[in-house]
């Protein structure tokens, strides 16, 4: 069996598919998408492509380390996103060709289902209460926002005092059992962020993510002098030797690799193995499609330690097109209570609607996030 054809696709909301065709007609999906740089990442996947056509799938570990280490320059996020969504669709035919989910690949289950969280709140965290509400009234038992607007490197303590308010709202109402993750996005810089972490801390959040934007890590020590609650971070980390050092240094409570950015499936699973052997938790990042979900999922059935999964139904994010549009049968991310089951059909354990792909990829996208500005005209980190 060779591979005989790599497709890509640029898909609404701000999705990249792409397609592996093998020559004796197995099929495989993945999702590579660099938010914001979809044509670039299109791009490094068809340079991408020059290594494999022709090569065998079956041999993932050997094209994933052909694809990493075959060019001079290496890592970051539009290479190791582009060898993410390549890497998904080889176990998805490897999965299909031995008939058993990915999971069943890599040892098998260690659990039958993944707990999840619902976001709320947009990019600039409103009407949380209700949405959380209504998140709960759906079965969801946790939920993750937004923590600030924009945050200058010093700034007022009445935002300070805003966040607290929304977060106490929540706690107030929905119960000291409740999920509550508190993402700061990379906008807190270290003086704000430890005043925050300190406030927050009267109400248990399940977590506080990216308190610190990722090339600022040497600060998380101090944010974890300031409190006791859990701290995570990882999206924007791209491979293990990119985590090697978070880990090491121990002050981080939470790793969050994102599947199709952090080298896919084969990567990812050695992260996360990893972070088990320095009693790390892990929380998957995915605020994707259903590719991206279904990859997530293989990986946490037979991970110890991930405690709960992101997944991007009604995520603020999605307008034009959401998480089950793309798939034939809608009911195979069904959550109940809280939790969503482990996957069992082969690969993936998701079928894609390639018509619906080749109808929406005449829309496609060309997403960009916002740029903030600060009253004062500089740039503010979204």
């Amino acid at each position: 069996m060779k591979i005989k054809e790599i497709e890509t696709f640029i898909l609404p909301p701000r999705w990249l598919f792409l397609k592996i065709t093998t020559d004796d007609g197995l099929v495989g999906w993945g999702e590579p998408i660099v938010e914001g740089r979809a044509f670039t990442t299109e791009a490094a996947i068809h340079e991408l492509s020059e290594y494999i056509i022709g090569k065998d799938p079956m041999r993932i570990e050997d094209i994933w380390q052909v694809l990493y280490r075959g060019g001079f320059y290496r890592g970051g996020p539009i290479h190791m996103s582009a060898i993410a969504g390549i890497d998904q669709a080889l176990w998805d035919i490897k999965g299909k060709y031995y008939n058993a989910p990915i999971y069943d690949l890599m040892g098998g289950a260690c659990r039958e289902k993944v707990r999840v969280y619902s976001w709320i709140g947009g990019d600039r965290p409103a009407d949380i209460l209700k949405q959380a509400i209504a998140a709960k009234d759906n079965g969801f038992t946790a939920i993750k926002m937004n923590a600030t607007e924009e945050l200058q490197i010093i700034d007022s303590h009445n935002k300070i005092d805003a966040v607290i308010e929304r977060v106490a709202i929540i706690r107030e109402n929905l119960g000291k059992d409740f999920g509550i993750g508190i993402d700061f996005h990379g906008r807190v810089h270290k003086p704000m962020a430890k005043i925050l972490a300190k406030e927050l801390e009267l109400y248990n959040p399940m977590f506080i993510e990216e308190p610190v934007l990722p090339e600022n890590n040497e600060a998380l020590r101090e944010v974890a002098l300031h409190c006791n609650i859990p701290i995570a971070t990882g999206e924007r980390m791209f491979s293990r030797w990119d985590f090697k050092k978070l880990l090491q240094d121990g002050y981080v409570d939470i790793i969050q690799p994102d599947l199709s950015h952090a080298g896919g499936i084969t990567e990812c699973k050695k992260i996360i193995t990893m972070a088990e052997a320095y009693d790390v938790a892990v929380a998957p990042h995915c605020p994707l499609g259903p590719i991206a979900l279904a990859s997530c999922l293989q990986v946490d059935a037979s991970s110890y330690n991930v405690f709960i999964q992101e997944q991007s139904l009604g995520i603020h994010y999605n307008q034009g097109s959401d998480l089950l549009d793309y798939l034939v049968d809608k009911t195979v991310f069904e959550y109940k209570d809280g939790h969503v089951s482990n996957p069992t059909n082969p690969g993936l354990g998701i079928e894609i609607n390639e018509e619906v792909i080749r109808e929406k990829q005449k829309v496609g996208h060309n997403w960009k996030n916002p740029v903030w500005r600060h009253e004062d005209g500089t740039v503010a980190e979204w």
